[in-house]
């Protein structure tokens, strides 16, 4: 579907961030109980656009109802869940150090620090969610809980679903009496918009979700600026899942069923798909493979996202079967339409996957490549030789765990979410979450773009030193008057 909407050009983005920063000044000022009910307002309004915004999204996406309703659910329980996180208030993570002023040599003055907002945050909506990473996504909602106005460039796959999103966040707005421009909106579908945005003089921080290419260009538009500012973008990641030996044994048939869902839900469409399998060589690997054989022909092909995501997977995909070799073990029955998806599942030793750094790469959709290693050395310097992943996943008993500790042993290098026996498709929204990794799965690998956690992106902290108390944020006075948890003198206390 043809893009409607008019391009932002650079000068309406250059307004548009200025605006953004003149509701700022207003929106930081603004209580905890007005941020929270504010956030709760726009889950409530999202919720109020009923089957329309979910029939739209469908059209312009292709996912199913169903997905869309539970994606839409977790759009607005995210919403809430920063809520609640406002009215809790310890995420501000304030510390008091009293002053001793007789202490010598030199006295000790009185510190006190806590988390204040950055700024107008610039939000990209993503291809793939177009609820939860997008419009008012997980990026949207912990900026605004943060105290930070957003600016979302909607994504021109869904742009008509991101235009009824829109028109909530402004009723939202104008229910709550919060500042007209905490939340805009534009269009654009070309290089410049994006640049725009980042450079503008007004953007202090970046949310991004996407391509490599995509996100890599976000950052060094950000090194030009003459004062560089944060770019969170998350990237590739081939979430390699590791199969051990006594698991392979025991569970091949259930685990061939599990992970043929895994690779082919939402037609492989999820960042955290299994694009990469490890094994040691064994007939237990290869028994597994007849499974998962079975479930890949089983799945019938469904339409991709859009036309340049399915053009990309034809693409990559084969490319990647065509390598020196790679073994197609199994591939899907052939498209009935122009952009449905064939899953495939290919197999290449670990000497092979070391020596082709194309192997390496992410092919965005139902592929996933098995390594078959000969040995747990080898398996361990091919996970070794994967660049940073959103996820890593074992799949094995408490005796492979026993029997291969030095592998357990690298994991936590590898990835921001270590799963066992489980499959890493499905993110739950939770302050235990992280949803991040070392680069190039994020470029800030010390963050998360899900959970609570994920509103200190667009923080920093501040320390007052001998503050009149009654000129001090709430957060940071004697009495506690917003009655949160606080480390005072090195003693968590409320």
């Amino acid at each position: 579907m043809a893009n409607q909407f008019k391009e932002a050009s650079v000068e309406e983005i250059n307004q548009v961030m200025q605006r953004s920063h003149a509701a700022f000044e207003i929106f930081q000022k603004k209580s905890i109980q007005e941020k929270s009910t504010f956030l709760d307002t726009i889950a409530s309004e999202i919720e109020a656009l009923g089957d329309a915004l979910l029939q739209k999204a469908s059209e312009e996406t292709n996912l199913p109802i169903p997905r869309l309703t539970g994606e839409r659910a977790r759009t607005t329980a995210q919403l809430r869940m920063f809520a609640t996180m406002l009215r809790e208030g310890s995420w501000v993570e304030a510390t008091i150090d009293t002053a001793l002023p007789e202490r010598t040599p030199l006295p000790k003055p009185d510190l006190r620090k806590m988390l204040i907002p950055l700024g107008p945050v610039v939000v990209f909506g993503a291809s793939n969610f177009p609820f939860a990473y997008s419009t008012a996504g997980g990026d949207t909602a912990s900026a605004l809980a943060a105290g930070c106005p957003v600016v979302v460039k909607a994504h021109p796959a869904h742009a008509e679903t991101s235009e009824m999103v829109y028109t909530a966040i402004k009723k939202a707005i104008t229910i709550c009496n919060m500042p007209e421009d905490v939340f805009q909106h534009v269009h654009g579908t070309s290089f410049e918009s994006g640049k725009a945005l980042v450079q503008a003089e007004h953007t202090a921080a970046v949310g991004f979700t996407g391509s490599t290419v995509g996100g890599k260009a976000l950052v060094d538009y950000s090194a030009q600026r003459k004062n560089p500012i944060p770019v969170f973008s998350e990237m590739g990641s081939i979430n390699p899942v590791i199969f051990l030996e006594d698991t392979l044994q025991k569970n091949a048939a259930a685990l061939g069923a599990q992970y043929a869902g895994s690779i082919t839900l939402g037609m492989g469409q999820f960042c955290t798909n299994p694009g990469l399998m490890l094994a040691i060589e064994s007939e237990a690997l290869h028994n597994f493979l007849d499974h998962l054989s079975t479930g890949i022909e089983a799945v019938q092909p469904a339409k991709m996202l859009h036309a340049g995501i399915h053009s990309a997977y034809v693409k990559k995909s084969g490319e990647a079967l065509k390598q020196q070799d790679v073994t197609l073990v199994k591939q899907a029955a052939i498209a009935a339409h122009d952009i449905e998806a064939r899953p495939a599942v290919a197999l290449v030793s670990g000497e092979a996957f070391l020596a082709n750094p194309l192997l390496h790469e992410e092919v965005f959709g139902p592929y996933s490549l098995m390594v078959s290693c000969k040995d747990e050395q080898e398996l361990i310097t091919v996970l070794k030789s994967v660049s940073g992943q959103l996820t890593t996943t074992v799949m094995g008993t408490i005796q492979d765990l026993t029997d291969h500790q030095a592998l357990v042993d690298i994991l936590p290098s590898i990835a921001g979410r270590i799963l066992f026996n489980g499959v890493p498709t499905g993110v739950e929204v939770c302050a235990s979450m992280v949803h991040g990794g070392p680069y190039p799965a994020t470029t800030d690998s010390r963050f998360t773009a899900v959970g609570i956690n994920a509103a200190k992106r667009w923080v920093r902290p501040v320390c007052y030193q001998n503050w009149p108390n009654s000129l001090l944020p709430l957060a940071l006075q004697d009495a506690n008057p917003l009655n949160i948890w606080r480390m005072v003198d090195n003693e968590w206390k409320k």
